[in-house]
């Protein structure tokens, strides 16, 4: 881009940390984040419309991950925080007018919220997230980075900060140390597992706008480290890498079908939080399971877990994930936001400015580490059934997984794992 040109460019980067935890004296070094005391709460009887923002982020996050799939080759390792990008377009939503809302709103699944409803159900999704579970650690961030040529009107300012937490630095982006203050907030707010999000800056960026998810969580029952054995993981039908797969034997909640097993592993004394792992039957796929993945047929499996004693086998595996997410949300139909002739940013500022670039980053690692509670029972309504036969569920090929808060039906994170160690 010319720098004589008028237009202004700013970015949306969402990014998350995601790890287990080590021990509990680290989960206690990491404060969670302090709410703010402007934040309207909502009644009790506006609950159905936290419900109905939930199911739409769900929505989008399914429709989302569908477009990140590979279309002509076999599926890749991908790992994203669908709340994460919800929040961060959420919020600069609200920076806009006319046809750029209307494509944001219709992408995010809005269309039967007002703004005010959408902000303060976002503001009481945020508030119960953070403070979900107090053995697990589970903090979102957001923040404003605003060159100090540009000014923002006070309404976005006062809107990011009452209802989404936001923190607004002014600094001078012709000086090149200014990326590293905003990546030194992104470590912060990561625990150093994403030390840097901004390769580089230019005076003709307007704004940097982002959102931060880090989770760190115990099993509700770990796996004991001495039942780790080195095993094959079949990366196809013809070839396969050795990995650290882990054990364990318990009650979980289970289905399976003609096309998959399914099973959750709770996280923390409570078991609000928990991952959910698809496995795809040896007769069929990952790209087949993926083909069916929509919040509608989720809910539905969701429904068909029962408690069920089984063994499980599950690999330890390490990820990074970074992508670009213009060309995703374009084919979505937002559209307009990237577009410098008809981007409209009036609610925002009066300079003119569009989206130049919206990115993502995820990291995640699992292994054996988790809460010493042996025998506390996965929260969740358990539906007495006729008493099976303990199932077997050994994860040795690629396999989809999510992790959810069952309090508000949240899916915070969302991935294929097709190589457990990729690097």
């Amino acid at each position: 881009m010319n720098r004589n040109t008028l237009w202004g460019t700013f970015a949306v980067i969402l990014l998350l940390g995601l790890a287990v935890l080590v021990s509990k004296q680290e989960a206690s070094s990491i404060s969670p984040l302090n709410q703010s005391a402007t934040a309207p709460k909502l009644m009790v009887s506006q609950s159905d419309q936290l419900n109905q923002l939930v199911n739409a982020n769900n929505h989008f996050g399914f429709a989302l991950f569908a477009q990140l799939q590979p279309q002509k080759s076999q599926p890749q390792n991908i790992f994203i925080s669908p709340q994460s990008i919800a929040i961060a377009l959420a919020m600069t939503r609200n920076g806009t007018g006319r046809t750029t809302q209307a494509e944001m709103t219709q992408v995010l699944g809005l269309e039967q919220f007002d703004a005010a409803t959408v902000n303060a159900s976002y503001a009481e999704l945020i508030k119960t997230l953070n403070s979900a579970d107090g053995d697990l650690e589970l903090a979102i961030a957001n923040s404003l980075w605003v060159n100090q040529n540009i000014s923002l009107k006070q309404q976005f300012i006062k809107t990011t900060q009452d209802f989404y937490q936001g923190s607004l630095t002014n600094l001078d982006f012709s000086n090149p140390s200014a990326k590293n203050k905003i990546n030194q907030w992104v470590a912060s707010k990561t625990a150093n597992q994403i030390p840097e999000i901004v390769d580089s800056i230019s005076p003709e960026d307007a704004l940097y706008l982002i959102n931060a998810i880090y989770f760190k969580g115990n099993w509700t029952n770990k796996f004991d480290p001495n039942a780790t054995t080195e095993q094959p993981f079949y990366l196809d039908s013809n070839q396969t890498k050795p990995v650290a797969m882990m054990s364990q034997t318990g009650d979980y909640r289970y289905y399976e079908n003609e096309q998959f097993q399914a099973i959750r592993l709770p996280y923390g004394k409570q078991g609000q939080l928990g991952m959910y792992i698809f496995l795809p039957q040896k007769n069929s796929s990952l790209k087949q399971f993926n083909q069916q993945l929509n919040l509608a047929n989720w809910q539905e499996w969701l429904k068909q877990m029962r408690s069920q004693s089984g063994n499980i086998s599950l690999p330890k595996f390490k990820l990074e994930y970074d992508t670009e997410l213009k060309d995703v949300l374009s084919s979505l139909g937002m559209q307009q936001a990237f577009n410098f002739a008809q981007a409209d940013f009036s609610a925002m500022t009066d300079s003119a400015v569009a989206i130049n670039t919206v990115k993502h980053k995820a990291v995640i690692e699992v292994n054996e580490e988790g809460t010493e509670a042996a025998g506390v029972t996965s929260t969740g309504i358990r539906i007495t059934s006729i008493p099976q036969q303990p199932f077997n569920m050994n994860i040795d090929r690629p396999f989809f997984c999510a992790i959810g808060d069952d309090s508000t039906e949240t899916l915070l994170f969302m991935g294929n794992v097709v190589n457990p160690q990729q690097n």
